[in-house]
């Protein structure tokens, strides 16, 4: 029920850029400018700037965004009320999920699941990528959803949400305004993931992808988790490829800060991972509420 146009508004402020909410909601670009301009001639505002190659939000935009989001979160509250009624839903559900995703994303949708749903009990468990695959293949997992881009011939796989890697440093690192070149990766300290995580998996292909060799970089230590890798960061003058969203509260609190490298960026989807075949009522549920 989100209104179309709004709809694709929310997506190209999400995203800032016009290609990507194009790729994502399968229409042109022509037609996304389209929607964008009915919006602006609507409200008598300007949405977005361009700045060079990418584009921000006005401070109409902003506040556009802001109601955007209230108004998405207020149809998926009615859409899941209405469905309540006369409908029963019980049973447990346990979900694996890679640890970006069990730690940033879920809690927020887990909890508002429970609000709805509260005879469905939910289990969760966390590991990486590798370790995920591994509890589904066995059946101790109903469902996964994970970070990493290898898929196996074992599973269904499902494009969950949408994800950027960034590389950060502490706000008073020497480079910290500095725009890099991707060869400038060879000079410095870098903090990255354990091996089986699929944040490393894809770092790694997209170094390959653009001639870098991620083995002959110096990695000063590799750490089990983005929490460990933020704090290492604050207390050295190390480098790291985070999750985007790993670090929004120290973007905001100006804790850490982004370092741009030139003409390249890491994007990625996070996926749910299924057994083969149908799938059971509590799971088709719960992929229709966690894709709202």
């Amino acid at each position: 029920m989100f209104d179309y146009r709004l709809k694709v508004f929310h997506t190209v402020a999400s995203r800032l850029s016009f290609t990507k909410a194009s790729e994502e909601l399968h229409i042109s670009q022509p037609a996304v400018t389209k929607h964008i301009k009915e919006i602006e001639n609507q409200l008598s505002a300007k949405l977005f700037d361009r700045k060079g190659t990418s584009i921000e939000l006005t401070q109409s935009g902003k506040i556009l965004y802001e109601y955007a989001e209230k108004i998405r979160g207020l149809y998926r509250d009615l859409e899941f009320e209405i469905s309540q009624v006369n409908q029963q839903h019980k049973g447990k559900l346990i979900i694996g999920a890679s640890t970006t995703v069990a730690q940033y994303i879920l809690p927020e949708i887990l909890a508002k699941f429970n609000t709805y749903y509260k005879d469905i009990k939910i289990e969760l468990l966390t590991g990486n990528t590798e370790a995920i695959s591994v509890l589904l293949k066995e059946e101790k997992i109903d469902l996964g959803i994970i970070e990493g881009e290898s898929q196996s011939s074992y599973f269904d796989y499902k494009s969950f949400k949408s994800d950027e890697i960034v590389l950060a440093a502490k706000t008073n690192h020497s480079l910290a305004n500095k725009t890099l070149s991707i060869k400038d990766l060879y000079t410095i300290d870098l903090i990255f993931r354990e091996q089986g995580s699929g944040t490393l998996e894809f770092i790694q292909n997209r170094l390959r992808d653009n001639g870098v060799n991620i083995n002959e970089l110096n990695t000063v230590i590799q750490l089990g988790s983005s929490e460990s890798i933020k704090n290492y960061l604050l207390h050295s003058d190390c480098m790291a490829f985070l999750s985007i969203s790993t670090i929004l509260n120290e973007l905001k609190n100006n804790i850490l800060t982004v370092v741009d490298i030139k003409n390249f960026s890491i994007e990625r989807d996070f996926h749910f991972i299924l057994p083969k075949g149908e799938q059971s009522e509590l799971i088709k549920l719960f992929l229709r509420f966690a894709e709202l």
